[in-house]
């Protein structure tokens, strides 16, 4: 009888699979145990809505239309949000420099300062096409953990931004990071 060759490549595909999970369960043992996990902690929506949302008014009470992104600890955006009248490059700004936050660690200012003083991190900003070294990012730290980050752009200057979004680390009871400059 003959197979038709869609039928062996299946069988193959089949016979494939099968040997790399035998290999996969001799390679590692034992199956996953809840100690071989990484738990790692995310800010919620609702805290996330909560921390835009005080950044928006913070902004419009300043005066200034801008976009506010928060991300969850690996970057990933959780919420975007653009103010009214705010220009459509704020949405791209403000999503990469809560990117870089999260990435990174770090409050986007500091990045910023830290690769314009040294040749050495100067590659910094082309890290990625996400990274974006300009002031208005910050990591969300709760209880010791970063848990996600905020960006805002859109004011006219990284000082404002941060302001904004030093509001929203504040309704979310997130930890501050030092004073204004």
């Amino acid at each position: 009888m003959k197979t038709h060759p869609t039928q062996r490549g299946v069988a193959s595909v089949s016979h494939v699979a099968t040997v790399l999970a035998a290999f996969a369960l001799s390679s590692f043992g034992s199956p996953l145990r809840a100690e071989n996990l990484v738990a790692v902690a995310h800010i919620s929506l609702e805290l996330a809505q909560k921390a835009a949302a005080a950044s928006l008014r913070q902004c419009q009470t300043d005066g200034h239309r801008v976009s506010v992104t928060v991300t969850d600890a690996a970057g990933v955006t959780v919420l975007a949000a653009r103010a009214d009248g705010a220009g459509p490059h704020t949405v791209e700004s403000s999503r990469r420099k809560a990117y870089t936050a999260a990435s990174l660690r770090q409050p986007t200012q500091v990045l910023a300062e830290i690769a314009a003083g040294s040749a050495e991190l100067a590659g910094l900003h082309d890290m990625n096409d996400s990274i974006l070294l300009l002031g208005g990012g910050f990591p969300i730290t709760l209880n010791g953990t970063v848990v996600g980050a905020i960006g805002v752009g859109g004011a006219p200057g990284v000082r404002l931004d941060e302001t904004c979004a030093r509001a929203g680390l504040a309704a979310i009871g997130a930890e501050p990071f030092g004073p204004l400059k």
